[in-house]
């Protein structure tokens, strides 16, 4: 009988997106254990300040990482999607310090964190891509320090859309210039220190411009990427593609500039 495929498949295809695995390293991260989870729209795969005793693999859906500051203000840190480790580092660090909720509904792996930690250091070409992995969130969440910080309400919409595009297309989850987004204008408010009123203001001055076209409170259609991207002040160096990622064939310079295979 055929046996339906793991869901840390996703987990692999992610890892080994960082270089090249020996079939022992793919056969290892498949043999983690886990136990599948479907959460609710909204609901919460880790809390503030709770003891981790898991890491998660995002099967399905779309997440966010948030912080509520004393006001009860969120701010939104990074998007997730289809194949990330969302919360890779509470393998290490054991306390959650900030929040992982679920946009949509969603499916996660939950892989007990001394799995993951064994397996790191067992099969050092998976530690590696794993590490590499947290950098480039790392990476993301210093772009989103400036973006917030020192970009204006406009820019820092349209880096966001360009941002989602292109990562949404390197997933394999649609194209970069056509997709319907899975977060409200609040959400996108709290990713860009604005208010959801101001958010609105942007988005419809990007439609006067002709740089994006919405058939729906959540489609986004790019008419003409180099344009929005300009408006976005966007290089997608920061997401440390590299050179032949099929999803930046077309993008412009310096978008195309990534970085050498991580673990060559």
């Amino acid at each position: 009988m055929h046996q339906p495929a793991s869901p840390l498949h996703s987990m692999v295809r992610k890892l080994a997106y960082w270089g090249e695995f020996e079939t022992a390293d793919e056969e290892a991260i498949l043999a983690l254990p886990h136990r599948m989870k479907r959460i609710e729209r909204s609901g919460y795969i880790a809390r503030e300040r709770e003891i981790t005793t898991h890491s998660c693999l995002l099967v399905s859906g779309f997440a966010v990482r948030h912080k509520i500051v004393a006001s009860g203000l969120r701010q939104i840190l990074s998007v997730h999607m289809k194949g990330d480790l969302v919360d890779l580092q509470n393998s290490f660090l054991g306390v959650a310090d900030h929040s992982v909720q679920v946009l949509t509904e969603a499916e996660v792996a939950m892989i007990p964190r001394d799995a993951i930690r064994e397996l790191a250091f067992a099969r050092p070409r998976v530690g590696m891509a794993m590490w590499f992995d947290t950098l480039v969130d790392a990476s993301i969440f210093r772009e989103w320090i400036a973006n917030v910080g020192r970009r204006d309400a406009h820019t820092r919409v349209a880096h966001l859309l360009c941002e989602f595009a292109l990562r949404l297309k390197v997933a394999g989850l649609g194209e970069a210039t056509d997709y319907e987004l899975p977060m409200t204008q609040e959400h996108i408010a709290d990713c860009t220190g604005l208010t959801s009123v101001h958010v609105n203001r942007m988005l419809k001055q990007l439609e006067k411009e002709n740089l994006i076209v919405r058939r729906s409170t959540r489609s986004v259609t790019i008419g003409d990427w180099n344009k929005l991207a300009h408006a976005g002040d966007f290089d997608s160096n920061y997401l440390h593609l590299p050179e032949n990622e099929p999803a930046l064939s077309g993008y412009p310079p310096p978008a195309a500039a990534g970085v050498e295979n991580a673990l060559t």
